[in-house]
């Protein structure tokens, strides 16, 4: 009876030592969360960024382009457009009224516009980066236009990168999916201008740019790239190279801030079938203004597309 009653208090030591242990165990668990997006520190910003961005001016610049479309180049004109402003995290629009849950962003509208043969092409696209430079960008969106039809193409950064797209062609027509989070080529444009010492760089996953995607019908997913960055005199040039794309990106900005974007190139194959072949789209400065240009909209602004050389 004894060594029953023994057996039974030894029985019992163990249960609650294992039961600690799980209890220990799961404790561990919970404590270990992935970090959020959200709880990633704000990098601060300089004077200079507040002065240089907040002084109630967006930033324009134009550039000639060399446009590559359809095995051919085509002359045409680009615009960079970059402006701080208040964004709603929820609804992912400009906010119309200053609130402390607002994100501050950098935005950026690109503008191209060519012609192939006999009709145009029009292609915008538009990325909310936040200043705080410690997330991906909120939103970005694009859209094309030209005689055949147009489309359209809108991520929002959410759990994960929701999609949406509309397009003309049969393959793409109305889409709706979601897809794991990546560097975006988009946000990189606006990362330049705020923090481009810590651009990302060697092997890495990117999501290449909604234009890219749209124009070569390619699936918009994260694709291999390497990244590099080269310093030559005042200027630094930041590479994205796509081996299963077999595309690169090259972007050349002003090394001191605030970062301007000088000019660009991108190379990929144009073209049809065998006929395709590797061309460069290359954009170089025209000018650059700093203006309110919302208020610029009477006839008499339109002297400013004549500096602008558009």
């Amino acid at each position: 009876m004894k060594k029953l009653i023994v057996l039974f208090g030894i029985l019992s030591i163990l249960v609650i030592i294992a039961c600690s242990n799980i209890k220990a165990e799961k404790t561990i668990k919970i404590n270990q969360k992935p970090i959020t997006e959200n709880q990633i520190q704000e990098k601060k910003l300089s004077e200079d960024f507040k002065k240089y961005w907040y002084a109630g001016n967006a930033e324009i610049t134009s550039y000639q382009l060399e446009q590559a479309r359809y095995g051919e180049m085509r002359k045409g004109t680009a615009v960079l457009i970059y402006v701080t402003e208040d964004f709603l995290p929820k609804e992912q629009v400009k906010a119309d009224q200053q609130n402390a849950d607002n994100i501050p962003v950098l935005k950026l509208n690109a503008t191209k516009k060519f012609n192939t043969g006999i009709y145009p092409y029009s292609i915008m696209q538009s990325t909310f980066y936040p200043v705080a430079d410690n997330q991906h960008a909120i939103k970005i969106s694009s859209s094309m236009q030209e005689w055949c039809g147009h489309v359209y193409a809108q991520l929002n950064n959410r759990k994960k990168f929701d999609i949406m797209s509309h397009s003309y062609f049969q393959n793409e027509a109305d889409q709706q999916f979601s897809i794991d989070k990546a560097i975006l080529e988009n946000e990189l444009w606006a990362k330049i201008r705020i923090h481009p010492e810590d651009l990302p760089k060697g092997n890495i996953k990117v999501i290449p740019s909604l234009e890219y995607s749209r124009l070569k019908h390619k699936e918009i997913r994260p694709y291999a790239a390497k990244a590099t960055i080269k310093n030559q005199e005042n200027m630094t040039v930041y590479t994205l190279d796509y081996p299963e794309l077999k595309r690169s990106v090259s972007i050349t900005f002003n090394t001191a801030f605030p970062h301007e974007i000088e000019s660009w190139t991108e190379t990929f194959k144009s073209g049809f079938g065998t006929n395709a072949k590797k061309l460069i789209t290359k954009a170089t400065k025209i000018k650059r203004i700093k203006s309110a240009y919302w208020n610029k909209n009477s006839n008499k602004d339109e002297v400013l597309r004549n500096e602008l050389g558009l």
